[in-house]
């Protein structure tokens, strides 16, 4: 662990936390919720020992990298757009793009928008879902599962309207920090990290995130001082950054959408 070097990049209007290690052709990692560059230690290493530049930033509103408060910051254009400042400034022109989780949905995102930037993908947990002109994401989600679903849990809904931007409540914005809040945070992480139900994570209000189960014993693969490090980062900044990609996600669907369709008429001209 100590190999892994770790620096601070300027992109797109925010400062990145980036852990890197190794030279050769770069490996690009980008993580999920409740993560940060971390998740991809092992990999970090064994990589970088094959011969590949292997690099892993914390994503924007994660643990050493800025944390814009507004939802309306963490849409699809901020997100790639940080990623391909990040790859300008460290002079690279293409990666291999490895996901997991909300980093898979940010990698698919990622090869749409920009595939001149990317080598090739290999992806985790999230499957490629064309988007559903008829109904919205956290829509859908309702419909499936109903208001209690974790997904509508924490949405802060963002309704477009022409060129504007509209916030429609449908949570408070900071009620499901103040739920978490009621749980040690080491305790949290465990929670959502080892949790092994296979049934679509409900959590009804009155219960709440601090009415979830205790974890079950740590599997071989995750250790105290891992949950420590994760918790420590956290209890630093807080998970609303993490929360506001849930509550763009709308507004993250439709951006993909509007780009695309101006991209490829872009072809045309």
């Amino acid at each position: 662990m100590e190999k892994i070097e770790h620096s601070t990049v300027t992109t797109n209007g925010i400062k990145m936390h980036v852990a890197s290690i190794g030279s050769g052709p770069v490996i690009l990692f980008l993580h999920g919720f409740p993560e940060l560059w971390y998740s991809w230690r092992h990999q970090l290493l064994s990589l970088s020992s094959m011969g590949y530049r292997c690099v892993a930033p914390d994503l924007r509103g994660y643990g050493d990298t800025d944390a814009p408060p507004s939802a309306a910051s963490y849409t699809v254009l901020h997100i790639v757009g940080d990623l391909v400042g990040l790859l300008d400034a460290m002079g690279v022109d293409q990666v291999y793009l490895v996901g997991h989780d909300w980093g898979a949905m940010i990698a698919w995102s990622f090869c749409q928008l920009r595939p001149d930037r990317i080598k090739a993908l290999v992806n985790m947990s999230v499957t490629y879902r064309p988007r559903d002109p008829k109904v919205k994401p956290v829509d859908r989600f309702r419909a499936l599962f109903g208001d209690d679903y974790y997904i509508c849990r924490v949405t802060l809904i963002l309704v477009i309207k022409a060129a504007c931007v509209i916030s429609s409540i449908n949570q408070e914005p900071g009620e499901i920090e103040e739920d978490f809040a009621q749980v040690d945070t080491a305790k949290l992480i465990k929670k959502f990290l080892t949790s092994r139900n296979p049934k679509p994570p409900c959590i009804p209000k009155e219960i709440g995130f601090r009415g979830l189960p205790d974890s079950p014993p740590l599997p071989s693969w995750l250790s105290e001082e891992d949950i420590n490090y994760s918790a420590s980062k956290f209890k630093k900044s807080g998970f609303t950054g993490g929360l506001n990609y849930y509550r763009a996600l709308d507004l993250y669907v439709h951006n993909i959408v509007e780009l695309r369709s101006l991209i490829s008429m872009s072809n045309f001209c």
